[in-house]
């Protein structure tokens, strides 16, 4: 059965306003268009709604028992509607992409400062997780693109490197091998190290490029994070290993990046993407300043 919506608009106009003219200029139609919508909805439903005089318009019995169940299948229809409506401005409003947490801290905010100066309406959930399940949100379609460490990949996964970067130790200013131009492995002697967790991909990487020799150094600290390596080591705790690239900010924290050698260690940073998963107009946007900045 079609249900006459438009009909039962009509309906309702003039019965909350009492006047076909009132509602009739309310909907924005002529008084004959109004008429002509009632009408049918009578013919429609085999009942007279309307008794109307030369001054007055009242409702009938049909309509007094239609009034109540057409206000409830509107103000449904109206919610519904709505609802539709929302969720369509935050699917377009709103973009997630993953991002390694030291990547996140020292180069993302100046991204998302430019690009919220050009997209002042877009929303943007980051993913500050590490590389192996910024991967699997990828594959999940959760996040639009990841930045993160390339790796071994998987056929769904397409993959752009962004730049390689070298491994620094990181020292307080004050340390003797701070003012050094570089510094190879065996210099670290017996200093106490910070290390990552094993979960991590930077800890992956050192432990591969070192093998049995990266067993000597003297590893006294094990965290998960970058971040608190750095607060160890302006401490004056330990010295620590890192990208150089994620603590470019650490000259502000009286700590000194030395670049390592024999060997050095380096990791090349890119993004993955969802093969045959076009990205948003938003979410290209945003990674355009990525490679604009990280290039």
């Amino acid at each position: 059965m079609r249900i006459d919506f438009l009909g039962i608009e009509a309906f309702l106009n003039i019965a909350e306003r009492g006047s076909f003219h009132r509602a009739a200029a309310h909907l924005n139609l002529s008084q004959t268009a109004l008429s002509h919508r009632i009408r049918k909805l009578e013919d429609d439903l085999g009942l007279k709604l309307f008794l109307r005089t030369t001054r007055q318009v009242s409702l009938t019995q049909a309509g007094l028992e239609l009034l109540p169940k057409a206000r409830m299948l509107m103000e449904s229809l109206t919610a519904s509607y709505e609802s539709l409506r929302s969720q369509s401005r935050e699917r377009q409003t709103q973009i997630a992409i993953g991002c390694l947490p030291t990547i996140a801290t020292y180069q993302l905010p100046a991204i998302l400062k430019t690009f919220a100066r050009q997209n002042a309406d877009v929303a943007v959930r980051v993913y500050d997780n590490s590389a192996s399940e910024i991967a699997g949100l990828v594959q999940a379609g959760a996040i639009e693109f990841g930045i993160t460490i390339l790796s071994a990949t998987t056929a769904d996964l397409e993959i752009k490197p962004l730049m390689k970067e070298r491994y620094a130790l990181l020292s307080p200013l004050r340390h003797p091998l701070a003012a050094k131009q570089s510094v190879t492995w065996s210099e670290i002697g017996d200093a106490p190290l910070v290390r990552i967790s094993q979960q991590a991909a930077n800890r992956a990487i050192i432990d591969e490029a070192l093998g049995a020799r990266g067993e000597k150094l003297n590893w006294r600290y094990e965290v998960q994070h970058v971040g608190t390596a750095l607060g160890l080591v302006v401490e004056g705790v330990a010295l620590a290993v890192a990208p150089q690239f994620e603590v470019g900010v650490a000259a502000r924290h009286g700590v000194a990046l030395t670049p390592l050698r024999a060997p050095a260690v380096s990791r090349t940073l890119g993004v993955v993407t969802r093969r045959g998963a076009p990205l948003s107009q938003e979410g290209a946007a945003l990674l355009r300043l990525v490679l604009k900045r990280l290039n």
